[in-house]
């Protein structure tokens, strides 16, 4: 199986340890992204995958065979950069045929391979020009031809697609999906941009200062963040966040924050034991409802600025003296929404931090 196993992995430089210890399997066809802010550890552990980096310690093992000492060129993956890395005095022909070459391929083989790679990527009428004569997107799928025409059994992507521009991205996001539905060849994708990640992947790993803090499908990482970091990095906008306190009365919980008072669903490990707890109450700006009178239930705000994105509005208003962003509907027309004067959110769909360590106080049901 083409499969990829990190087994305690380590990095340091130096004395300064920058992974610390990761385990993660990665099944064979499996496309799994690593996100996470700059400097959380993720192009260093692809590198390792790559091995382009040395281990410090652990284990990385790729179709049940142990690299740690195997030099690059015998790994069998392919990797495509953010730079394209292509040749510029050859022609995409020979960009794409350069690694067939060095492997003494039949040139018989190479013009077939070649002629299929470019006929699935679209480059077919773009095989005798030059990198310097192609767009950004042309010059990367000329990369990922590269990579393709390898038939390696791992591909490996470092933010392929951050130099092009966010219309080509959204383009290249859908041609590498379809290109590994049809190829079905096991991936590790790393970016820093979440959308990329909830897009592309089948699991994403969620990394921060050299950890990782929650692997899962992209709608559990979104319906069901393990702390406050996971949180508040996968969703756009991210999830609003508010400083509040626990309040217990009878056998019911409520969050207090100023003049507000909010019932909190049935979460586990929190109960009237913890009164006057300091937590993190989120809400995704998907599931806040407005209203254009306050009532008891609701929490009172200021609408500072509608933001229009066509059928969808993102209301940028403030809760205690914090952005708080609210994401809804337009049905064509704006005027509805220049009289919001408050919000409500129904307790189900809150989560509830700690306010210390910050890991979610999840609900029973989950845990079972």
């Amino acid at each position: 199986m083409s499969g990829v196993t990190l087994e305690k992995i380590v990095k340091s430089y130096g004395k300064i340890e920058v992974v610390h210890g990761i385990d993660l399997v990665v099944a064979e066809k499996e496309f799994v992204v690593l996100v996470g802010p700059s400097g959380c550890g993720k192009s260093t552990t692809l590198r390792m995958v790559a091995g382009l980096e040395e281990i410090s310690a652990g284990r990385i093992t790729i179709d049940d065979r142990v690299v740690n000492e195997v030099a690059p060129k015998d790994r069998d993956v392919a990797m495509v950069f953010q730079n394209y890395a292509l040749y510029p005095h050859l022609n995409v022909k020979e960009n794409i045929a350069f690694g067939l070459r060095i492997r003494k391929e039949s040139k018989a083989n190479i013009e077939k391979q070649v002629a299929e790679v470019a006929e699935i990527l679209g480059l077919t009428e773009y095989l005798e020009r030059r990198p310097a004569d192609l767009s950004g997107g042309q010059r990367q799928r000329v990369a990922m031809g590269r990579a393709i025409v390898r038939h390696p059994k791992v591909f490996l992507f470092d933010e392929p697609l951050s130099n092009l521009d966010a219309k080509l991205r959204t383009q290249m996001r859908a041609e590498i999906k379809r290109l590994h539905k049809r190829l079905g060849v096991t991936s590790i994708y790393v970016t820093h941009d979440q959308v990329e990640a909830m897009t592309l992947a089948d699991r994403i790993v969620v990394m921060c200062d050299g950890r990782i803090e929650q692997v899962g499908t992209p709608m559990d990482l979104f319906n069901h963040p393990k702390n406050l970091f996971v949180a508040s990095f996968i969703g756009s906008p991210p999830m609003n966040q508010i400083q509040a306190e626990v309040e217990a009365s009878g056998d019911k919980l409520f969050a207090k924050f100023g003049a507000h008072r909010l019932e909190l669903p049935m979460l586990h490990e929190l109960g009237a034991n913890d009164h006057g707890r300091k937590v993190t109450l989120g809400i995704r700006p998907e599931h806040i409802m407005t209203q254009a009178d306050p009532d008891t239930d609701a929490i009172e705000v200021e609408l500072d600025l509608i933001e229009t994105l066509g059928s969808e509005a993102l209301l940028h208003t403030t809760v205690m003296g914090k952005p708080f962003v609210v994401k809804t509907e337009t049905r064509g027309d704006l005027s509805h929404l220049e009289n919001v004067r408050a919000l409500h959110f129904k307790p189900d769909m809150l989560k509830v931090f700690d306010g210390v360590n910050g890991d979610v106080f999840d609900h029973p049901e989950r845990l079972k």
